[in-house]
């Protein structure tokens, strides 16, 4: 892709600062930017970058105030990071063109519904009564289960797994190896230490925008659905048990485990490594630190939390000062005790 710094301008709507007439092909950080790479600075603490930068055009926040001349044609934007991930998209368009068709060595059930411009890779298995939407991408050794569906403009990469009865909404994008409706962790004891596995019979509902991770499990309701709501971001190698609700524009970072029937609130932000107990609930915005244990409702929208168990953020902090001081402490507790 070539384009002009006039052209990138009026796509952002900014302020133009140099050259109108130069010409990129590609993004670049700002440290590794060469010439005909447009760079963005959002975070002040690489501005040093933005003074011995290569990149022909450079994307700033208005409120960024230069202390030395920057050789790079200048866009102003309300936002840089923003508007760099706008200008990525952009180039992501043109450059990945949606595939239609199917490819051979795919099994595709005569139940099946497939829509217009939908792409089958190939050694994709499509079941009985599934329904794929109009523009949906199966990358290849994709397979679909019984009765699901699957709506518009969903990609599914090499690998994913989608169980029966499962619904994914539009604009759904899923990397290689997820399996959504695999059966929750449901067993009943038994008097003699012996366990009985409880059917799980219900399934894992997908709203529109999500997109989730690869090797990411997402376990059905044994009753009802699993639900991830419009706008959840689920990483990488996350485990959500059956019958959980992530509510609308969450986020969860890598390895974070949601136990059973727990209720997510909207806009939560959870870190990696987090575990999450079963048949809790937590509100919206809340924040959740990496490596921290959730082992009780949180009822507080928009608060922060850190440490297993988790405490106020703040109060961890504190807590902190003092624990980490605990062997010093221990050793003139002992000189005052002889003494």
């Amino acid at each position: 892709m070539q384009i002009t710094a006039l052209q990138i301008n009026e796509l952002l709507k900014g302020e133009l600062i140099g050259d109108p007439t130069v010409i990129v092909s590609k993004p670049a950080k700002i440290e590794e930017a060469q010439a005909g790479d447009i760079a963005f600075l959002a975070n002040i603490k690489y501005e040093q970058f933005a003074y011995s930068t290569n990149a022909s055009i450079l994307l700033i926040n208005d409120t960024f105030e230069p202390r030395q001349p920057i050789t790079a044609t200048l866009i102003k934007v309300n936002d840089a990071y923003q508007a760099f991930t706008q200008l990525l998209t952009y180039y992501q368009s043109i450059h990945s063109q949606s595939k239609e068709g199917i490819e051979p060595h795919t099994h595709i059930d005569p139940t099946a519904t497939i829509g217009e411009k939908v792409f089958v890779g190939a050694f994709s298995t499509i079941q009985k009564n599934a329904t794929l939407g109009q523009g949906t991408q199966l990358i290849g050794q994709v397979y679909i289960g019984e009765n699901v569906i699957i709506g518009q403009n969903c990609t599914l990469h090499a690998g994913v797994k989608i169980y029966a009865n499962c619904i994914l909404k539009n604009d759904v994008i899923i990397h290689s190896n997820t399996v959504i409706g695999s059966d929750g962790f449901g067993f009943a004891p038994n008097a003699d230490g012996s366990y009985t596995k409880i059917p799980q019979l219900g399934n894992v509902v997908i709203g529109n925008h999500v997109e989730i991770g690869s090797n990411t499990c997402i376990d059905r309701a044994t009753m009802g659905s699993t639900v991830i709501e419009d706008g959840v971001k689920l990483d990488n190698l996350i485990q959500i048990a059956h019958n959980v609700v992530v509510g609308k524009n969450t986020a969860i970072a890598a390895q974070s485990g949601i136990s059973g029937s727990t209720k997510i609130g909207d806009n939560n932000i959870i870190g990696g490594q987090v575990g999450i107990v079963g048949h809790i609930t937590t509100a919206n915005k809340v924040k959740i630190q990496a490596q921290s244990g959730i082992n009780k409702s949180i009822t507080t929208e928009g608060q922060a939390l850190y440490g297993s168990p988790a405490l106020e953020y703040k109060d961890f902090i504190k807590s902190y000062v003092v624990f980490r001081k605990l062997p010093e402490l221990q050793k003139k507790l002992d000189e005052l005790t002889k003494k």
